[in-house]
């Protein structure tokens, strides 16, 4: 796509990277086929050929309004795009760029900056959200039955094992999981326990950054990358092998830690280190012997659903469904399985409406084959999807913990 950026962009580092994506695009449209936005509204300024127009736009000089924002915000930065682009435009980062762009030239309106600030200051942190979360189960039932579906139940941490092995890997707490679903991390380390694997937790790590970074507020991200780093470094200069995700919408990000802060040069070997390490949940026990599980018993008919930060941005598309089978595990047909739940980290706050229909999309095409339960891989799809979901919804290696009731 040939590009004729302003001298400010040319420039600028945002500007010349951008403009090194839009050359790659070639306007094919094979992008529109997989968005689920453009499916459901059926609007080129809804799909990512459309918005690629709206950032070359605004990197021309051309005009910016808030419909131009608006058809931004919509995106779910799913990157199903990406895995369908015959020509690897990095959307995702261009996305992440425009939007940066558009919020130096444009002010939201009071309330809007309200919410998404609110965000930033209780998502991220542990503490603040888990009281907050705490505070809404007590009031669940007094909620209208709309508020009440969004309030997650109340959930149990269970214990980690207490032996040690000689392998050691790290796993990233984050900020909403240990509050919102805890026993998620505690059935990982009892998994990889009876691997052989020890899994610890770094006290100071926390929030991947995500949260704030995809809100437009790029230097508060990199600050808690920046403070993970920090956090993990001693752990990683001891031989721990790996930092385990056991959320893929943090795993997406971390990946993206040594590209982020490459041009740090306090940070850049380090955080180049970190993304390295980084490895989803779901491939690390692709390379081991599953039969040490000894699993009895069955959980039923399992429905898999991938969150996109998985299968598009990690790259680790039906590698959970073919480790459940390796166990034993019977899997119930879906369908769309490109097709994103609505949750995409704040997505299903700051557009409720359109978060909703594509979650009655994947809800009924996770549901066709009538399973007793659905797993993903990502705390906000599993959070997202109990809200309507009829059937239980866990993180997947919940199934393969030797402790838990099948």
């Amino acid at each position: 796509m040939q590009t004729n950026l302003t001298e400010d962009y040319k420039q600028r580092r945002e500007g010349q990277e951008a403009e090194a994506i839009l050359r790659s695009c070639v306007h094919c449209g094979f992008c529109t086929a997989t968005c689920p936005t453009y499916q459901e509204l059926n609007d080129e300024r809804d799909g990512p050929r459309g918005r690629i127009y709206l950032i070359k736009q605004l990197l021309e000089g051309g005009e910016v309004s808030d419909k131009t924002r608006t058809h931004l915000d919509r995106c779910l930065t799913c990157r199903s795009c990406e895995t369908t682009c015959p020509s690897g435009v990095r959307y995702g980062r261009l996305v992440d760029i425009g939007r940066g762009l558009v919020e130096e030239k444009l002010q939201r309106a009071p309330g809007e900056r309200l919410v998404r600030w609110a965000l930033r200051r209780v998502l991220p942190y542990r503490r603040r959200f888990g009281s907050l979360l705490r505070l809404g189960q007590w009031v669940a039932p007094m909620l209208p039955e709309r508020l009440r579906k969004k309030v997650p139940p109340r959930r149990a941490a269970s214990p980690w094992p207490a032996s040690s092995h000689p392998r050691v890997m790290l796993a990233l707490a984050g900020c909403v999981q240990p509050a919102a679903t805890p026993e998620t991390n505690g059935a990982a380390a009892r998994v990889l326990d009876r691997l052989g694997i020890t899994l610890v937790e770094a006290p100071k790590a926390g929030c991947c950054g995500a949260v704030s970074y995809h809100l437009s507020e790029h230097e508060e991200g990199l600050d808690f990358v920046r403070r993970n780093i920090d956090a993990w470094w001693p752990a990683i200069e001891a031989g721990a092998e790996a930092i385990v995700m056991t959320a893929s919408g943090c795993g997406a990000m971390v990946q993206e830690y040594g590209y982020l802060l490459r041009d740090d040069p306090a940070y850049a070997q380090k955080a180049a280190r970190v993304s390295v390490l980084a490895r989803d949940l779901a491939d690390i026990l692709a390379d081991e012997d599953l039969s040490k599980l000894a699993l009895t018993g069955q959980p039923g008919k399992v429905a898999v659903h991938c969150p996109c930060t998985q299968q598009h941005a990690m790259k680790q598309g039906g590698v959970v469904e073919a480790l459940l089978s390796k166990a034993g595990i019977e899997l119930a047909a879906t369908t769309g399985k490109h097709l994103c739940c609505g949750s995409a980290g704040t997505y299903s706050i700051l557009q409720p409406d359109l978060s909703q229909r594509l979650l009655n999309n994947k809800l009924a095409a996770l549901s066709i084959d009538q399973p007793d339960r659905i797993v993903t891989a990502n705390v906000g799809c599993q959070l997202h999807l109990e809200t309507q979901a009829k059937v239980p919804v866990q993180h997947w290696i919940e199934l393969l913990d030797p402790g838990a009731e099948r």
